[in-house]
């Protein structure tokens, strides 16, 4: 079956897509296809509506239900607004024209409702102060940490329902000037970060001497693992343009973000995923690593696991160690972010050597 791109026009004249904002009507298309089928033939033989959204957008399906009833749909007809497998429960389908069909993931769309659902909601707050606090921030249009594939696979895919409205409400929007310090190594970790607009800079002092670690842009997110791990700040932030950041306190992101991201798991637990095919993952020090680690581990520092963003295949799981479980909580909340499936040894090497 031939499959072309999607327009946004086409996603607007579906229910209930059109409720959905342009932003997300616009990376919503990116992600499914027109799905073209030939007169005659029966579009869900091989293919069925099982877990999706379909939709016809041009020509007329005949669909056949039990005690022999029948209809025909017609793209750009009322009826078609609606999706086939949600509303309609029929034995057969067949295309009396060529027909065009959408398919969308349910869970895709669901997320996607969800947030811009709760997003609309904190932008009717922030004009009622009053009422409860809200960022301000344009939930609805904010690409980066809150577009779809983070939604899907990062950070907040693994939220509870519950957490998205607190979560969105707890954000607190700052503006920042160029040459600005939001985070200072040292320092005591009180937030964590979002970037929403401009660009900031990560350097840390090596040997007396300041060494950029990272530029970060609107979506990133900074000052999770002081948090995670209950440490001070290892680096300096600063702005290097002006900007607006969105800032959750730690209460909130201990709450809200730190809890569901992180799964430990014990000694035996994580010997058992590792003989399921898991792989360990040391994030000490070259230098500590060598010593002690464990059968088959692969090393990687918590302070280059954002290097490895990308090189680790997102299809396995991964086993996150350290001496004490304090690096490893802050390097699997980074890994988590990304949409990686990552799992703490609870108390580290020093609280699994008893089940070694």
């Amino acid at each position: 079956m031939p499959i072309t791109k999607v327009s946004v026009a086409a996603l607007k004249s579906l229910d209930p897509l059109s409720s959905l904002s342009d932003a997300r009507l616009t990376e919503l298309a990116d992600l499914c296809r027109v799905e073209s089928v030939r007169r005659g033939s029966d579009p869900f033989r091989l293919r069925s509506t099982a877990g999706q959204a379909v939709y016809v957008v041009r020509g007329e399906l005949a669909l056949a239900y039990e005690q022999g009833r029948s209809e025909v749909i017609v793209g750009g007809s009322p009826a078609a607004r609606r999706s086939l497998g949600k509303h309609r429960t029929f034995a057969s389908a067949r295309a009396v024209t060529d027909v065009e069909l959408i398919r969308i993931d349910d869970d895709l769309l669901d997320i996607m409702l969800t947030w811009d659902q709760v997003a609309l909601q904190e932008q009717a707050a922030a004009k009622q102060p009053a009422e409860r606090p809200a960022s301000g921030a344009d939930w609805g249009a904010m690409s980066g940490m809150f577009g779809i594939n983070n939604l899907r696979f990062g950070a907040f895919s693994q939220l509870p329902p519950a957490h998205i409205d607190e979560l969105l409400r707890r954000f607190e929007r700052v503006e920042a000037k160029a040459g600005e310090v939001i985070i200072r190594e040292g320092a005591e970790g009180d937030y964590y970060y979002l970037v929403e607009s401009g660009r900031c800079q990560v350097e840390r002092l090596v040997g007396g001497v300041s060494m950029l670690l990272a530029e970060l842009r609107s979506g990133d997110t900074f000052g999770e693992e002081a948090l995670v791990a209950e440490a001070k700040r290892n680096a300096t932030v600063t702005m290097t343009t002006d900007g607006s950041l969105l800032r959750l306190a730690k209460q909130d992101f201990n709450a809200l973000l730190r809890e569901p991201l992180l799964h430990c798991i014990n000694m035996e637990q994580a010997q058992q995923k590792v003989l399921d095919g898991a792989q360990w993952i040391d994030v000490r020090y070259p230098s500590e690593y060598q010593y002690d680690r464990l059968p088959g581990a692969r090393n990687i520092p918590l302070s280059e696991i954002r290097n490895a963003f990308g090189a680790l295949a997102m299809d396995e799981e991964y086993i996150v160690y350290c001496q004490s479980g304090r690096r490893s909580s802050a390097a699997a909340f980074l890994l988590a972010q990304r949409g990686y499936r990552v799992f703490v040894l609870e108390g580290g090497l020093w609280g699994g050597d008893q089940a070694r």
